[in-house]
C-alpha cells in the first residue's frame, strides 16, 4: 500500500498489542487480513527461484504466511525481543526449542514444578535422543546451581508454575545459566507480557502457549518462542520449515484479535482472582490457597516485583482431608457441585475453568513425580474468568458447604 505510515518508537505495550502487524494490503483494511492460502503465485521462474532462496519471502504457508508473520511481529513487540516464531501449540514451541539448542549428550536443568507435559517432554521424549534432564526445586537457587554440569546447555523454568503458582527469580536463574555458558528459557504463559517480560530480567528465550491468555477465549491452539534473531530466525526458523509445526493462518488471526484486549483482560482477571483467593482463605474446608498476590504466598514480594504488581488469573487450593483418598473424594465433590464454572483442563478463557490437576494436567506423571511437584489429590486449580466474582464464589460454595468436614 502506498504512503505507508510507520509506527513511531516508544509506544506502550497496550498500543503495540493493537497496532503492530504487517502493512495492510492495497485495499487498506483496518483489521489485519486473514490469508487462507497454501501457496503464493510468482510472476516468473526467476522470481520464484529468488524467493525460495530467501526464507523471509512468501512462497508456501508451511514456511511463511502474512497473517502468521503479523502475529509474530506483534508478539516480538510485546515481549521486547528482536523476533518471534509461531507454532501450532505451546508444547510444539518447547519441542522446537529443544530441537534448536540441544543435541545428544547435552544436559538440561528444569523446574520440577512445570506443566506435566513439559516434564514428560524433557524426561521421556528428549531422553530418547540422548538428552539428560535434571529436575530441581522451582524456588531453591542452590539446587539449580548444584545441578549444573559441563554439558548443561539449557535452563527451563515456568513462572508462575502450573498449578501451584510458584515463582522463580528470573534474573538469578539467568545469571546461573550464563555463568555456565547455557541459555535460560522461560515459559511466560501464565503472566503474558502484559504482566511480565522475562528478557528484561535476563532470559534468552520466552515461550508461550498462546492457546491460553493470548487468545483469551478458548478458541484456538497456538504457541510461540520469542528471542534474538540469531536463534529465532537463524536456528528455529529452518527447523520449523523442515519439520512443519506451523501455526495455521486462521489460528494466528484469532490470536491477533485476542492480543488487542490482553492488557484489559489480564488486569480484570487478576483482580477477580485475588478476590476469589481471599475468599477461599476464609473457608474452613480449605487448607491452603496458592496465589502470588496473597501475602501468604512464599514468593509474594518477588512475584509483585516481576509481575507488575499482579498475580495473574490462576489460583489453586488444597482441601482439608485426612487421607489422599478422602482428599480426592472431596475435590471431586466440589468440582462436580459447580453449575457455573466449566470443568475442563484449559485456562486463559473468559469463562472460569475448574480442574483436578492430579488426574488431568499431571495425570500422566508417576505418583512420585506428582508428589515431588506438590500435586496432591485434594488440590483444585481454578482459572478465574470474567463472570461476576460473587457468582464464582457462590458456585464454589455449593460444594464446599456440603462437604462432610463442614
Amino acid at each position: 500500500m502506498s504512503g505507508e505510515r510507520r509506527l513511531p518508537n516508544g509506544l506502550r505495550p497496550e498500543t503495540l498489542a493493537v497496532r503492530t502487524a504487517l502493512a495492510p494490503s492495497q485495499h487498506g483494511e483496518n483489521s489485519e487480513a486473514l490469508f487462507l492460502t497454501t501457496a503464493y503465485v510468482q510472476p516468473d521462474a526467476e522470481t520464484s527461484a529468488r524467493k525460495f532462496s530467501n526464507s523471509e519471502d512468501f512462497t508456501y504457508s508451511r514456511t511463511s504466511n502474512p497473517t502468521v508473520r503479523s502475529l509474530e511481529a506483534r508478539l516480538a513487540a510485546l515481549e521486547g525481543t528482536e523476533g518471534a516464531i509461531a507454532t501450532s501449540t505451546g508444547m510444539s514451541a518447547i519441542l522446537l526449542l529443544g530441537m534448536g539448542v540441544l543435541k545428544a549428550g547435552d544436559h538440561v536443568v528444569c523446574s520440577r514444578s512445570v506443566f506435566g507435559s513439559t516434564i514428560n517432554l524433557f524426561a521421556k521424549e528428549f531422553a530418547k535422543f540422548g538428552v539428560e534432564t535434571t529436575f530441581v526445586s522451582q524456588t531453591d537457587l542452590a539446587e539449580w546451581r548444584a545441578a549444573i554440569k559441563p554439558t548443561t546447555k539449557l535452563l527451563f523454568a515456568e513462572t508462575p508454575t502450573n498449578p501451584l503458582t510458584e515463582v522463580c527469580d528470573i534474573r538469578a536463574l539467568a545469571d546461573i545459566a550464563h555463568g555456565a555458558g547455557a541459555i535460560l528459557a522461560v515459559d511466560n504463559t501464565y503472566s503474558t507480557p502484559a504482566l511480565q517480560r522475562p528478557t528484561e530480567l535476563g532470559a534468552d528465550i520466552v515461550m508461550h502457549s498462546a492457546t491460553k491468555y493470548m487468545d483469551g477465549q478458548g478458541r484456538v491452539m497456538a504457541g510461540a518462542l520469542c528471542g534474538p534473531n540469531k536463534l529465532i530466525r537463524d536456528v528455529f526458523g529452518p527447523i520449523l520449515r523442515t519439520v512443519g509445526m506451523t501455526l495455521a493462518p486462521f489460528n494466528a488471526w484469532v490470536v491477533l484479535k485476542g492480543l488487542e484486549t490482553l492488557a484489559l483482560r489480564m488486569k480484570a482477571q487478576s483482580e477477580q482472582a485475588l478476590a476469589v483467593a481471599r475468599w477461599l482463605e476464609a473457608q474452613p474446608e480449605v487448607d491452603h490457597v496458592y496465589y502470588p498476590s496473597l501475602a501468604s504466598h512464599p514468593q509474594h514480594d518477588l512475584a509483585m516485583r516481576q509481575q507488575s504488581g499482579q498475580g495473574g488469573a490462576v489460583l489453586s487450593f488444597d482441601l482439608r482431608a485426612d487421607t489422599p483418598e478422602a482428599a480426592r473424594v472431596a475435590a471431586f465433590h466440589v468440582i462436580d457441585s459447580t453449575r457455573v464454572l466449566s470443568i475442563a483442563t484449559n485456562l486463559g478463557d473468559t469463562k472460569s475453568i475448574i480442574t483436578h490437576p492430579a488426574t488431568t494436567s499431571h495425570g500422566r506423571l508417576t505418583e512420585g513425580q506428582r508428589l515431588a511437584a506438590g500435586i496432591g489429590q485434594g488440590l483444585i486449580r481454578l482459572a478465574v474468568g470474567l463472570e461476576h466474582v460473587d457468582d464464582i464464589t457462590d458456585d464454589l460454595l455449593r460444594g464446599l458447604s456440603t462437604l462432610t468436614t463442614r
